[in-house]
């Protein structure tokens, strides 16, 4: 299986390409972002695309797992729409294929009356409408960061300083509320390979995937 990965260098995104280096079914990974990852593997090839708003058409890939994401804190509805929204269909439209799975990670909540949640949901709603082979999207609520993995924006990196020793205890406590980077990853790629009879999975469901 081939692998697109936007975002590999966010919290979720580290564990997503982690995980995909780790299954033997995945053969190659391609990670595209403005960045490095700053990670060498043999199934890894980087793509630096310094604006993802003009990507060239990336063909022949079986699943596109999209994990950029951004708070909405400080943002205007504006702003956030365009990382949020506008970015998302311009990656999708470059990479869509009828014989490919597209997986957006969004977040618990979508679909309420918050800017954020409300925005997200064009999201999800424009990516299923589009011919995919199948399209999924993940609304995870707290996220456990394993393995070494911090997240980029300060006030997450502060949280987990002070409460991530919480979520290996509410983890199994409260699966339908809190999940990991493992398990996402994890969960992305069986959505992937075999499919899912929800289109929407919340924490719950990525959990039972792993």
């Amino acid at each position: 299986m081939r692998v697109l990965l936007f975002g590999a260098t966010g919290m979720v995104g580290q564990g997503v390409l982690r995980e995909c280096l780790l299954d033997p079914d995945v053969t190659e990974v391609v990670a595209v972002g403005r960045s490095s990852t700053g990670q060498t593997h043999t199934k890894l090839r980087e793509v630096i695309a310094p604006d993802l708003f003009n990507l060239a058409p990336l063909p022949g890939f079986d699943a596109c797992f999209f994990t950029i994401g951004q708070t909405s804190a400080g943002m205007s509805e504006a702003d956030y729409t365009r990382i949020t929204f506008d970015l998302t269909m311009a990656v999708a439209k470059a990479v869509i294929d009828p014989q490919m799975t597209f997986v957006f990670v969004s977040g618990a909540g979508t679909g309420g009356k918050a800017m954020w949640a409300r925005v997200k949901a064009r999201a999800e709603n424009a990516l299923l409408q589009m011919p995919f082979k199948a399209a999924y999207m993940f609304r995870p609520g707290m996220i456990q960061p394993m393995h070494g993995i911090q997240s980029r924006t300060r006030s997450y990196r502060v949280f987990y300083m002070f409460f991530g020793w919480l979520m290996p205890i509410l983890r199994p406590l409260l699966p339908g509320y809190v999940t990991s980077t493992e398990q996402i990853g994890r969960a992305m790629l069986a959505v992937a390979k075999r499919g899912y009879p929800k289109k929407i999975l919340e924490s719950r469901d990525i959990n039972d995937l792993t």
